[in-house]
């Protein structure tokens, strides 16, 4: 049964809503899983997101060592254009990035301005491993009762230049984690992440 394109993204976005507002708290798409049919080289959880979030009014960029064929069938399934990374409103990253793009993407994409600082890029971020609330990262601010943990495959270095593209809030960018079994994770601008030394 192919994915219904309005209650079962509804869904989706529901779900999405509260998790950018219960920062780190991990949500599983599971139930839809079996309705992700598409041949995508992607996480499936990341293409329901772009299902969801994507459309003919909003543009997108891919990060990946081979994002032709996964540009192409995104911009055919929710009609949004490509564009650079200066000028998406989506940045998609999937789990062969390099660290060196991302963090070049994080320094160029779109953060806001001040009067409209949600003309910026929201990241999609597939992670390498399943996403979990061990120690790796200390989450704390709005929509966190003192703090939370997760944990994500992405290095320090790509969490300091995050660091550095939130700094001037309300200029930023807003995080959405994914990874292979189905889970997804929010990390709004408005969160102040610390990595954690793990012995």
């Amino acid at each position: 049964m192919p994915i219904d394109q309005v209650h079962d993204l509804q869904k989706v976005y529901r779900k999405l809503l509260d998790r950018m507002a219960r920062p780190g708290k991990l949500a599983n798409l599971q139930a839809f899983q079996e309705k992700v049919d598409y041949e995508v080289a992607c996480h499936d959880a990341t293409l329901l997101i772009a299902m969801t979030l994507l459309d003919g009014e909003v543009s997108f960029h891919v990060i990946s060592e081979n994002k032709q064929p996964v540009e192409e069938k995104i911009a055919a399934y929710t009609l949004a254009r490509h564009a650079s990374m200066e000028e998406a409103d989506f940045i998609i990253v999937l789990q062969d990035a390099t660290e060196a793009s991302i963090i070049e993407g994080m320094a160029t994409c779109k953060t806001g301005n001040l009067v409209d600082p949600q003309y910026s890029a929201t990241w999609v971020m597939e992670s390498q491993t399943p996403l979990s609330n061990q120690p790796q990262l200390l989450l704390t601010g709005p929509g966190i009762e003192r703090q939370t943990d997760l944990h994500t495959s992405f290095a320090p270095s790509i969490w300091q230049a995050r660091s550095e593209a939130v700094q001037e809030y309300p200029l930023g960018i807003d995080l959405i984690f994914t990874d292979d079994i189905m889970q997804i994770a929010c990390v709004p601008r408005t969160t102040t992440v610390s990595v954690q030394e793990v012995e």
